[in-house]
């Protein structure tokens, strides 16, 4: 197509020079042919531009020989570009033809072997069913073995497990032992699935193998945990953790595990005694602390030392079980502890009661019998709460030496309170608390100091407290009523008020002393009484009127006129009532010496108050009395001179 597009070309351009002759003819196909050939843009036809590219690689003179040479020169051109084609394209097809050779080559060679392939099937058909058939038969055995091995290992110790179990009869007993013995429980749990299948002979030839050898384990294992406890007699013991896990392990066995606390209990047992032994007689490392016994002379040390000593001893001793046990689960293992430690310290009661009953036999003193009471009763209370049972030989010693104690110590006070009644003190010229009573309220005031300072619970404080104060304050209120009993009457009461007194400041410096206060403050209150009307009756017998006021209380109408009695006319009056100005001018002149021998300022000043009331009603009734007309005085303001309020404003 470019070749007839170049020739086009040429004819057109050597028609050009005879253009202008017919360009007036518009019907001449060759006129029409070049006006389209003109009008043709080379710009959009691609083909044209691609021939005339192609044109000037070799078409480089533009002149007329090599435009009239040039549909030669293409064609020369198009049959030399066929040639080169041809003889590449011979060249492909020979390569084609020796690959086809080839291939014949080879696919006769492969019918060849496809025969000689079905022939030897043909020839091997047996042996490649009896190959197929042995390899179903060694991944079926394959099956089977992985399943044996899968039952022993699950069903079955290791050779390194049964070494480990048989070879702790010599050995010491390690981590591993309790792994094994793990093991073989995991397996006699475990093995009574089989006993659900159609295996149950199996099953129970396994569980039998297992429960011999559980057996024999545990068998060395207590051996091993009874030799181990029967080292622990130091005084001072670390519970190994083999130990505690030894004990896990035999609390599945409870004859073994019963066993083997016993055995640590009476190894621990013998230490503490031995323990104790030392305290008393040798002392500490290198003689600190020094010797208990050192101080026996102080009866107070002494014992707290021992009590001390124990108490440390006991709480060190829980918590070796504790660090034992820590791994135990089964029910009851509290109660356990607590057995073991009870059976412990049950050895150090015999010489703690001898020593303790020294002590209290020798009869101390009230005081000091009362302190050790209450020592006794403390570290009952505190070791109880270790021990956490009143069943213990421990508890119960020290609650027998608090009983002995208590009852030396009440022994004491009766003691005390009989003699005071055997020999009776008579009061004291200033009516004051005897010296018996003196001695016997600082007795109470030591007991009752030490009773407050007590570290027992308070409950426990407030049971003895009633009992002590029966013993030391009833036979001092007896002894004080038999010592006043020949007094007067004024003496008596001032005694007794001097008396309750001291005893009610005794108490008041002390707790649980209520109802006693109470009780002592009634008494006072009746004896006040007493001094009270005697101090009235003191009052109007020195002022003059104490004639006038018993008549005045006396008179009855049948008797007639009051001025008809004897002396107590108008002058006689008059003459009273010149004493009892004199009383209304110095009252504290008239005071009873009983009076000036209270201990209380107080209980005085209410006497004198109280009774001079007393004076003042009476005066009242007296002037009542003289002014009523019946009573025939003639001007009886004159007589009696002051109004009853005059009388109350001049004692106030």
């Amino acid at each position: 197509m470019a070749d007839t597009k170049a020739e086009s070309s040429v004819d057109s351009s050597a028609l050009i020079p005879n253009s202008g002759n017919v360009s007036s003819q518009t019907n001449n196909p060759l006129a029409r042919k070049l006006n389209k050939i003109l009008e043709t843009r080379l710009d959009n036809d691609k083909e044209m531009l691609e021939a005339l590219k192609s044109l000037s690689v070799f078409f480089t003179e533009n002149s007329l020989r090599t435009r009239r040479n040039l549909r030669g020169d293409i064609e020369k051109r198009s049959l030399a570009i066929n040639e080169e084609f041809v003889r590449i394209f011979k060249d492909v097809k020979e390569e084609l033809e020796s690959i086809h050779e080839d291939v014949q080559a080879m696919s006769s060679c492969c019918e060849e072997m496809t025969s000689r392939l079905k022939a030897a099937k043909e020839q091997t058909q047996d042996l490649i069913l009896k190959t197929n058939k042995l390899q179903g038969e060694n991944h079926r055995l394959e099956v089977r073995a992985q399943v044996a091995q899968a039952f022993l290992s699950k069903f079955q110790l290791s050779s390194e497990e049964m070494a480990i179990l048989r070879g702790a009869r010599d050995g010491p007993i390690t981590e591993d032992f309790f792994k094994a013995l793990t093991r073989v429980k995991s397996i006699h749990e475990d093995v009574k699935v089989l006993l659900r299948t159609n295996q149950q002979t199996a099953g129970l030839e396994i569980m039998e193998q297992m429960a011999v050898l559980q057996e024999t384990s545990y068998e060395q294992l207590y051996r091993w945990a009874q030799n181990e406890c029967r080292g622990l007699t130091q005084e001072t013991c670390d519970v190994p953790p083999v130990l505690t896990q030894a004990m896990e392990a035999l609390q599945d066995r409870p004859v073994l595990y019963k066993y083997t606390l016993d055995e640590f209990g009476t190894a621990r047992r013998s230490a503490v005694v031995r323990g104790f032994i030392d305290a008393l007689t040798r002392g500490g490392p290198g003689g600190t602390p020094r010797p208990i016994e050192m101080h026996s002379h102080d009866p107070m040390r002494y014992v707290g030392d021992m009590l001390a000593w124990l108490h440390q001893a006991t709480a060190s001793e829980k918590e070796h079980l504790e660090a034992l046990l820590k791994q135990v689960t089964v029910q009851g293992v509290e109660d356990s502890m607590q057995e073991i430690v009870g059976h412990i310290t049950e050895g150090v009661c015999r010489p703690l009661k001898v020593r303790i009953e020294q002590v209290i036999v020798a009869e101390p003193g009230a005081v000091l019998l009362y302190k050790l009471s209450n020592l006794l009763k403390f570290y009952h209370h505190t070791i109880s709460g270790i021990i956490g049972t009143s069943v213990a030989s421990l508890l119960i010693t020290i609650e027998e030496m608090h009983v002995l104690s208590k009852k030396m110590f009440f022994n004491s006070l009766s003691l005390h309170a009989s003699r005071l009644m055997d020999k009776v003190e008579l009061p004291p010229p200033d009516l004051g608390p005897t010296a018996s009573l003196t001695q016997t309220l600082s007795l109470l005031r030591e007991v009752l100091a030490s009773h407050d300072s007590s570290v027992l619970p308070l409950d426990a404080r407030q049971a003895d407290f009633a009992q002590v104060l029966s013993c030391i304050l009833d036979p001092l209120l007896q002894l004080c009523t038999v010592s006043a009993s020949n007094l007067g009457t004024a003496d008596m009461a001032t005694y007794m008020v001097n008396s309750l007194y001291m005893m009610k400041t005794t108490l008041a410096l002390f707790e649980f002393t209520d109802k006693r206060l109470e009780m002592l403050e009634f008494q006072i209150e009746a004896h006040l009484d007493t001094l009270i009307n005697e101090q009235a009756s003191y009052v109007l017998t020195r002022a003059g009127l104490g004639y006038i006021y018993n008549c005045v209380q006396q008179h009855s109408t049948e008797q007639g006129p009051l001025s008809n009695l004897p002396s107590m006319d108008t002058s006689s009056l008059k003459a009273a009532m010149v004493q009892f100005d004199r009383y209304l001018s110095s009252p504290d002149a008239f005071m009873m010496p009983q009076l000036n021998f209270l201990l209380s300022a107080a209980i005085k000043d209410q006497i004198f108050k109280q009774s001079t009331e007393l004076v003042c009603r009476a005066y009242g009734e007296m002037y009542t009395a003289v002014t009523n007309p019946t009573n025939n005085y003639k001007e009886p303001e004159s007589v009696l001179h002051r109004s009853p309020q005059q009388v109350q404003t001049l004692l106030s």
